[in-house]
């Protein structure tokens, strides 16, 4: 039944996440108080200083080395998706919180300063990312239509400038790149894990179940079950091996060279360096 619940709730996530593409930066927003870090959507570290910077459903925080938590600039912007594609240079999309002005949909936005400022991209008021990958000038994302409020996954080569619609085999929770090839991906949904090897015309599923999945040059692939299960291949199309174990159910997963990142939802943002054998709470030291 636990498994179930989860399941649903991934789906409900990534379908129904309760203008024009050429406004200015989004303006920070003075918060009446102060509300924290709540369900945290995506994990990354900016090649610029390696902070950890932490995207959640009230805001952006950054996380420096033993330090406690900091939001990044005054919005409380749900950061649903969230991808840095180089130094200090991020992409994002997700729902305004209490900017004003702002639509319900982001689209894709992009800071260039770490997450303090943002500026629309394209999209904007119709669709939100709830999963986004990037490299160079390829970007994937999956997320709702404004319209329609059905999942879409889009596919851009020119840095989210334009966009083209590919099919997908069930609603993505999580995305990744063969960092050597942006046109190679994982997709992890709620029932299982596939591979693209054409930019998401066409996919393969894979012999794993579905959650959450990241990929850097040093881990290689590596899959997070809902579960909370850790397994890592040197391939896509090869051989997963168990590697470890999650203490809790993961809310997001992302890496770092060799470094495995998840946040759980009981509200730990975990570290290892062994592929899931270990691990430490970032945010307790």
């Amino acid at each position: 039944m636990r498994r179930l619940v989860v399941l649903l709730a991934l789906v409900m996530l990534v379908i129904g996440c309760g203008g024009s593409d050429d406004a200015g930066p989004a303006e920070p927003v003075a918060l009446p108080e102060e509300p924290g870090i709540i369900h945290v959507h995506g994990l990354a570290r900016n090649p610029a200083d390696g902070a950890l910077f932490i995207a959640t459903h009230t805001g952006l925080f950054r996380l420096g080395e033993g330090g406690s938590p900091q939001r990044v600039g005054g919005s409380d912007q749900d950061t649903m998706g969230f991808s840095v594609l180089g130094p200090d240079r991020f992409l994002g999309s997700g729902h305004p919180g209490s900017a004003p002005k702002d639509p319900p949909f982001l689209g894709l936005i992009e800071s260039r300063d770490a997450g303090r400022r943002w500026r629309p991209v394209s999209l904007r008021g119709k669709v939100d990312f709830h999963a986004l990958a990037s490299q160079g000038s390829r970007v994937y994302g999956f997320g709702s239509d404004w319209d329609t409020r059905e999942g879409r996954f889009l596919a851009s080569r020119d840095g989210g400038g334009s966009w083209v619609s590919r099919q997908v085999p069930e609603p993505i929770t999580s995305l990744a790149l063969d960092p050597q090839d942006g046109r190679h991906l994982l997709a992890a949904g709620a029932a299982r894990s596939y591979v693209s090897q054409d930019e998401g015309e066409t996919w393969r599923p894979l012999p794993l179940p579905g959650g959450f999945v990241t990929w850097t040059e040093l881990l290689g692939p590596v899959s997070v079950g809902i579960d909370g299960t850790v397994r890592r291949a040197d391939e896509p199309l090869g051989e997963w091996r168990e590697t470890g174990r999650v203490d809790g159910e993961p809310a997001a997963v992302g890496s770092a060279e060799d470094e495995l990142l998840v946040a759980t939802h009981d509200g730990r943002v975990l570290a290892s360096r062994d592929a899931g054998s270990r691990w430490t709470d970032l945010l307790r030291g």
